[in-house]
């Protein structure tokens, strides 16, 4: 039983854990957000102005991260899990009777998780720019190297990503407390000198800085949203490490430095208006230029790897909820279930991060396309959590109103300010959205168009059943497992065991595989199993969309419910579906047919995603039109 100095002691090193892992995205914000808003769009730093976007940041960092995400998103955890996908399986249960709002919060979902790919492909790009760009001010001659370097630190940094974020774990915490303090004490530094910049902590100075630079106003939004990026991350990275440790760590630690740091910047803008070519690296002393430099590339490393690992998450939850092709997954740490490899994903990112950085050169004109992906995401995770308050918490409908209204306004607001930047880079992101909105919605749809043409065409299985009882074939000894869909047909892989090889097993086992809305599967969910007689059974096993389905350890599970089965004695038969598009078919355009149909043929093979041995396998092929 843990005393509560060990719970203390516990909480306290999952807090560490948190800043060096949940918080490097939005840790890694001062690098570029007050540069982006008052140094572009033809905006001066006047006292105004940088009042003005300061008391925006301020609220802003309460309103959205504090109050909207730390405080209200967390409470809607998936058994713990967060982040959008497992968000949007929270709120589908609560529609279980509404086919059309399940594809509405389904539809919100996708398109929230596709943008969150962006924001993975803009955050390595624009962190890792952010920071060498710091060789500008220290050695202007070195102009001509920041875009290799750049791409010799993208290279590295999804290089590792094989061997496990465990590698460069361990330096994470220590790397990203060292980084916040740094950030507090270049920001205390100026406070101290001009406290007048604390003025900004009076909301009215926004409200005046609207007031007196009207449209300039509304476009500098797009660049405070910077500040926010990687909000979702803290819900996304719940699961690890919990509510409380990363509240704690927000609260009493991250926010407190964030804010020195960009008040500080603001300070230094009061005194020295030429400081805003890089007010972050104009706040650090000459000679200590060289070490913020590194410092600056192992935060901007950190902040990538969360959102990169985050990806990997996020696309095992939409293959194991049907949304995405089956892809190899790779463990890397023994520990951690969570720590995932994906090669594909990972070569994926790294070629578009690499043509992001090339392609736009710096991080002003990433700056352009940076926000509306973020602003994307978070639209979409305020009108989910709104749904889960209603549904399963049983908020009254003035209080989902009211928190909608002002939570949706500043979403919309971020939204529409970060819209304005779409012909400017904002393209790039929301292109890149649309287009795994399209593969994921199409696959899901593709698969379901498959399972209904099988279940169409296949023979009821409880006349087979009793037409095999009085016509026996030969019967050998072993048990067959028959992957199906659908428990009460005949699969297709038994029909031609049947007709081509004359012979059925003793045993005969037809097994569908389905995958909860939550994370894990209870015990009491795992298994069910229906004795149908003459030898055959149905046999149904779930997983959690954050489990790795494992056929032959849930096979061993069996035995305790009165169905054992020997791994060797056992043989797997499954049909293969050829994918052939149909126009004279009713379902999706000719062209989504043909999408499926190519996603399908290079999908990793249902065998390897279930860890079914190949020694024991039998494959049969089947062709479908759809």
């Amino acid at each position: 039983m843990q005393t509560n100095e060990t719970r203390r002691h516990s909480l306290a090193a999952l807090a560490a854990g948190a800043v060096g892992v949940v918080f490097g995205d939005i840790g890694t914000s001062p690098l570029y957000a007050m540069k982006e808003t008052l140094g572009t769009h033809g905006m001066q730093p006047e006292a105004d102005a940088v009042l003005g976007v300061l008391s925006l940041i301020f609220w802003a960092l309460i309103m959205v991260v504090s109050l909207k995400y730390v405080t209200f998103v967390m409470r809607a955890d998936n058994k713990g899990e967060g982040g959008i996908m497992a968000l949007m399986a929270l709120a589908q249960r609560s529609m279980v009777g509404s086919p059309r709002a399940r594809w509405v919060l389904a539809a919100i979902g996708i398109f929230g998780a596709s943008l969150f790919y962006g924001d993975g492909v803009i955050t390595p790009a624009m962190s890792v720019l952010s920071a060498v760009e710091g060789l500008e001010i220290a050695a202007p001659g070195l102009d001509a190297y920041i875009i290799p370097i750049c791409v010799v630190i993208i290279l590295v940094l999804f290089g590792i990503q094989r061997h496990g974020t465990h590698l460069v774990g361990r330096a994470f915490a220590p790397v990203m407390i060292i980084w916040f303090i740094v950030l507090a004490v270049l920001g205390g530094r100026q406070i101290m000198a001009h406290p007048q910049v604390l003025y900004a902590l009076n909301p009215m100075y926004a409200v005046e800085f609207f007031q007196t630079h009207g449209r300039g106003a509304f476009i500098a939004l797009g660049g405070v949203v910077l500040a926010l990026t990687g909000a979702e991350a803290l819900y996304a990275d719940m699961g690890h490490f919990g509510k409380r440790s990363i509240r704690l760590s927000w609260f009493f630690f991250v926010l407190p430095a964030l804010l020195i740091n960009y008040f500080g910047q603001g300070a230094l803008l009061l005194h020295d208006q030429t400081a805003i070519e890089n007010p972050f690296y104009r706040l650090v002393p000459e000679s200590l230029l060289y070490p913020m430099v590194v410092l600056s590339s192992m935060a901007a490393l950190i902040a990538s790897q969360a959102v990169i690992s985050g990806a990997f998450s996020m696309t095992r939850e939409a293959m194991q909820l049907g949304y995405s092709p089956r892809m190899a997954v790779k463990h890397t740490s023994h520990q951690m279930s969570g720590q995932i490899f994906l090669p594909w994903i990972n070569r994926l990112l790294l070629v578009l991060v690499l043509l992001a950085v090339v392609g736009f050169r710096s991080s002003n004109n990433l700056g352009a396309a940076y926000g509306i992906a973020v602003t994307g995401t978070m639209t979409m995770t305020t009108m989910l959590a709104l749904v889960v308050a209603r549904k399963r918490w049983n908020w009254s409908w003035p209080a989902v109103i009211a928190t909608g209204v002002i939570f949706l306004i500043v979403d919309f607001a971020f939204f529409g300010a970060n819209a304005l930047k779409i012909a400017h880079g904002g393209w790039f992101p929301l292109v890149l959205g649309v287009v795994i909105f399209t593969m994921m919605t199409t696959w899901r749809r593709g698969r379901d168009l498959v399972v209904r043409e099988i279940k169409q065409s296949g023979l009821a299985l409880a006349p087979f059943i009793e037409n095999i009882g009085e016509h026996p074939p030969l019967r050998v000894p072993g048990t067959a497992v028959f992957l199906t869909a659908n428990q009460n047909s005949v699969p297709h892989a038994m029909l031609h065991n049947l007709k081509h090889n004359k012979v059925l097993h003793e045993r005969n086992v037809m097994l569908t595989v389905d995958v909860l809305e939550t994370p894990v599967a209870d015990n009491d969910e795992r298994l069910d199993i229906i004795d149908m007689g003459g030898g055959f059974y149905g046999l149904q096993v779930r997983f959690g969309f954050a489990e790795d389905p494992n056929i032959p350890l849930a096979l061993q599970r069996c035995s305790a419910k009165g169905l054992g089965f020997d791994l060797m004695d056992t043989t797997f038969f499954l049909s293969r579906e050829t994918i052939v598009a149909d126009v004279r078919r009713p379902g999706m355009a000719l062209w989504r047919d043909k999408l499926f149909a190519f996603m399908a043929r290079n999908a990793l093979p249902a065998t390897a995603f279930f860890q079914i041995p190949g020694n024991r396998l039998i494959e049969l092929g089947a062709q479908v039109e759809i």
